[in-house]
């Protein structure tokens, strides 16, 4: 039985490249993928890796992250890196999910610096670093908790902001629902939003706002 069939030529379609999804797979699934990968000289990118499963495939080959728990075969794209893409992080426990984000697009070709911690409890923060925030033509934004700085971004810049919910929080937050509910009922235009976590997702959307510039 064929457990998987890789779609090389998605990148050709759509701009972004196939990736791995590892959370549900097993080790020896994954490894099948990479062997099927070097057999075809593909480059690859796996999220959701664990620190973990990492060390089980023990593989030179793999560039692996444990921040934002992605791995990539093959290296990084060819340079020039493309420009024109920020992460901005609320607080550090954002982070991984911000670094997966980051990670997704420097596979892709794109050079996307993170701001971190300045979430709108300590408004000084996100003012301080607002001009330079204001020069990307596209911002991605992680928060949990209420998920406030979505917002409070849309309202500052004129790039599109790409919200990302993060399940930080408790109680209320509800494993990042609330900061779902926040961007999708923000009454700021230019906010758009993913699903709960997913850093892979907004930086692809990026990607496809920048195209080919």
């Amino acid at each position: 039985m064929i457990d998987h069939r890789m779609d090389w030529d998605r990148g050709t379609r759509t701009g972004t490249s196939e990736a791995v999804l590892c959370d549900s797979k097993s080790v020896d699934q994954i490894a099948a993928i990479l062997r099927t990968a070097e057999a075809a000289r593909k480059r690859l990118l796996l999220t959701r890796l664990s620190a973990d499963m990492a060390a089980t495939l023990a593989r030179k080959t793999l560039d692996y992250d444990t921040v934002s728990q992605t791995a990539i075969l093959g290296g990084l794209a060819p340079q020039p890196m493309r420009t024109g893409i920020g992460i901005v992080a609320a607080g550090t426990s954002d982070l991984p999910i911000a670094a997966e984000a980051q990670r997704t697009l420097a596979f892709h070709g794109a050079e996307a610096p993170i701001t971190s911690d300045v979430g709108v409890t300590g408004l000084w923060r996100l003012m301080d670093e607002i001009e330079a925030l204001r020069r990307h033509r596209i911002l991605i934004a992680v928060a949990g908790m209420e998920g406030a700085l979505f917002s409070v971004l849309a309202g500052l810049t004129r790039a599109p902001i790409i919200a990302v919910p993060s399940p930080v929080g408790y109680g209320v937050a509800q494993g990042g629902r609330l900061a779902l509910d926040a961007a999708l009922g923000s009454c700021a235009p230019g906010l758009v939003t993913v699903n709960i976590g997913n850093g892979f997702g907004a930086a692809c959307a990026a990607l496809r706002m920048l195209g080919d510039r």
